[in-house]
């Protein structure tokens, strides 16, 4: 025992960080279901905005929908128990969990809607899964958790800024042409931002170190989280529950995971093997979605 002990990358409190996160992916589950049906029926009831994106109205109706109201109150949920996780755990180990949150969203999207998973959305969901649960399980034994410097935090603000230009201008300038893949993925990089800020504001909490830095990386987490929040809206509005959470499941946790191991050096004790294992991962589950995305039976392409 003595032996494995030393193998182990992470303090024991450390694995407290796992089911936090499992319990708010199965929040995030139930949330993103209840929006959904939320985001249907406001769009059903207005004009059509399908590449658009949704308008001020619609965007206030939701406000009305009880639906729309519940799932938002479980996501938040979800937000402070992934938190928790990232109290207790590097990013690496605990952020991919969320993809158990991929299975409850298909089989509770397909009961409801009385819609069966073809063949290729259910190998497509089980890469995303598999390739996930592979990256989370080699990470949580070579991962490791380091205080954030202030030139990694700069960096990180950096890249939040261009990523937040170039989403906001490629939606203003293509907006009619948008469909759900984009949405998907770029609220899925954004969530990754928020995350990584996330876990660096944690930190510098528990070093007490509150300066004009750790300020400007809550206004960035704001508006990442802000611009996510409307792209996810309009991923429900342009297609299924469970493909938005494919996107927010995946691309979320390897944006952070990325963050984590380039800039934050969590795997930077990670032997050659480990590495190469998180870039197979990551590409097997990225596929996934994709995947996802052109055979589920309610994408709209």
């Amino acid at each position: 025992m003595s032996d494995l002990s030393e193998q182990i990358a992470l303090d024991p409190t450390s694995f407290i960080g796992i089911p936090l996160a499992l319990i708010g992916a199965v929040f995030l589950s139930l949330g993103a279901q209840f929006q959904h049906r939320g985001v249907v029926k406001v769009e059903a009831r207005t004009v059509d905005t399908l590449g658009k994106g949704l308008n001020g109205k619609q965007l206030a109706l939701l406000l009305a929908r009880p639906s729309w109201v519940i799932g938002t109150l479980m996501l938040g949920l979800a937000i402070v128990f992934q938190l928790g996780s990232l109290y207790f755990a590097p990013i690496i180990v605990v952020q991919p969990l969320g993809a158990i949150a991929l299975v409850i969203t298909s089989v509770i999207n397909s009961r409801v809607n009385h819609v069966k998973l073809n063949r290729k959305s259910i190998i497509a969901i089980v890469m995303c899964v598999g390739g996930v649960f592979l990256f989370v399980g080699v990470a949580a034994f070579t991962a490791v958790d380091k205080p954030v410097t202030d030139r990694q935090l700069i960096t990180i603000l950096i890249i939040l800024a261009v990523v937040l230009a170039v989403a906001g201008v490629t939606f203003a300038l293509f907006r009619r042409r948008i469909r759900a893949v984009f949405y998907v993925v770029m609220a899925g990089v954004l969530y990754g931002f928020v995350v990584t800020l996330a876990k660096v504001v944690i930190g510098r909490l528990q070093q007490q170190e509150f300066e004009w830095l750790t300020f400007t990386c809550v206004i960035g987490l704001l508006l990442a989280m802000a611009l996510g929040a409307y792209f996810v809206q309009n991923a429900y509005a342009t297609g299924p529950p469970d493909l938005v959470i494919a996107g927010l499941t995946v691309v979320d946790p390897l944006v952070a995971v990325v963050i984590g191991i380039v800039v934050l050096g969590e795997a930077s004790q990670a032997p050659l093997w480990a590495n190469l294992v998180f870039v197979v991962a990551g590409a097997i589950a990225v596929w996934g979605v994709f995947m996802l995305a052109r055979n589920h039976p309610q994408t709209r392409l």
